[in-house]
């Protein structure tokens, strides 16, 4: 009888155990709420391909032919910059290198040619980081030439590193042969790689990023504005790249940023300067109008506790590490569903920071934010006995 009742009893306990480890229901975000919005079409800019991207959640909210080839003109220049800004973060190149502007950088990209040049003085060196900035405000061909000669020893072998890092991004309708963006065969993207591009840039080399938003610079006698028109017409703007050729027509890619939300667009092959401006701001407006961004979860708050053996305490308090936004149509809020995917068992020692599970969340199914879970306070290993006890209810609940 008491084998019998001891047994009901570790029973019961067992049960209280399996129970409180299960995790607390991840709770709902918190914000207030909108009332939902019927979302018209959204205006149709003269271009061959386009697309509008949310930066937070990389979702297309528009977009048309935005999976055909194009050739990218000048944009091509943030693949340059991306590839330089990577080069100098792992070491290879510094800011204050010394760049040799080629008498082939000179030919084929600087002042007797039909394309945009910075003005940089054919065989003599200016620092990387001023050829940096003629690249991305004036669209210097001849410095975009003379920084792939440097980094990698030639336009060729530049341009190999450019797809490396191409493929690493996930652009996978592009390839390229040149760093500046004048017509060649094979050398090719896609809007939507060009604003995974955009997307990438901004979150990964922010520094850099912010050297598009420059509305003049200045080589020797020469200062050139940016030729991005929408830097002057909303202060939200803050980059990206404007392309032309005859073969590409009137490129723009755009970024906005207002509050939280942080939109790209992307408009190749349109008829003219100031329509390739009107329409990636008509697109960047109807976004933010029709889309909101929400901050669901900050870090260093608990979001769910989770039941933790062999150690100091019985519980870990979860969180994020770094803030978690997510964008939807403006209205939808209240239908977003979190929840939360955690290990049955935690074991300490557990330190802070670390990751022990992820949270997501969805919309109509669909996960559109998804970050990971980590301890925010650290749970110290327990006593022997402590550890003991706590491994014999381990194995109890296992059989």
């Amino acid at each position: 009888m008491k084998f019998r009742f001891a047994l009901a009893a570790l029973a019961t306990t067992a049960m209280g155990l399996a129970i409180a480890q299960t995790p607390a229901p991840t709770p709902a975000p918190a914000a207030p709420a909108a009332a939902a919005v019927e979302i018209p079409p959204p205006p149709k800019p003269t271009a061959t391909a386009w697309v509008l991207v949310d930066y937070i959640t990389g979702q297309v909210l528009a977009g048309e032919n935005y999976n055909e080839r194009v050739e990218p003109a000048s944009i091509t220049k943030v693949m340059t910059s991306y590839v330089l800004a990577a080069e100098q973060k792992n070491g290879k190149i510094k800011p204050d290198d010394q760049v040799m502007m080629s008498e082939r950088a000179w030919r084929e990209g600087g002042a007797g040619t039909d394309g945009s040049y910075s003005g940089f003085a054919v065989n003599k060196t200016a620092p990387l980081l001023d050829m940096e900035k003629g690249m991305a405000v004036q669209s210097g061909n001849d410095a975009a030439i003379a920084l792939a000669e440097h980094a990698a020893g030639s336009q060729e072998a530049f341009a190999s590193l450019m797809n490396n890092y191409a493929a690493q991004i996930g652009m996978k309708g592009s390839h390229f042969v040149n760093a500046h963006g004048l017509s060649a065969p094979e050398h090719y993207s896609t809007a939507y790689d060009l604003a995974l591009l955009g997307r990438s840039f901004i979150r990964d080399y922010p520094e850099q990023y912010a050297f598009n938003k420059i509305k003049e610079f200045t080589v020797g006698t020469i200062t050139q504005p940016n030729r991005n028109l929408l830097l002057w017409r909303d202060a939200s703007v803050d980059g990206i790249k404007t392309g032309h050729h005859s073969g590409a027509g009137y490129c723009l890619m755009s970024s906005a940023k207002r509050g939280d939300q942080r939109l790209v667009a992307v408009v190749m092959g349109s008829t003219s300067e100031k329509q390739r401006a009107d329409d990636s701001l008509a697109l960047l407006n109807w976004g933010f109008r029709f889309y909101e961004t929400h901050r669901l979860y900050e870090p260093g708050k608990a979001i769910a506790t989770q039941r933790v053996w062999k150690g100091q305490a019985k519980e870990v308090q979860l969180g994020v590490a770094q803030p978690m936004l997510v964008s939807v149509p403006r209205g939808r809020y209240d239908a977003l569903k979190p929840t939360m995917d955690v290990p049955k068992t935690l074991v300490a020692p557990i330190t802070a920071g670390q990751a022990i599970g992820t949270v997501k969340v969805t919309l109509d199914g669909k996960v559109v934010a998804e970050s990971p879970l980590v301890a925010i306070t650290p749970i110290e290993e327990a006593g022997f006995f402590k550890r003991l006890w706590d491994a014999f209810w381990m194995w109890w609940e296992s059989e």
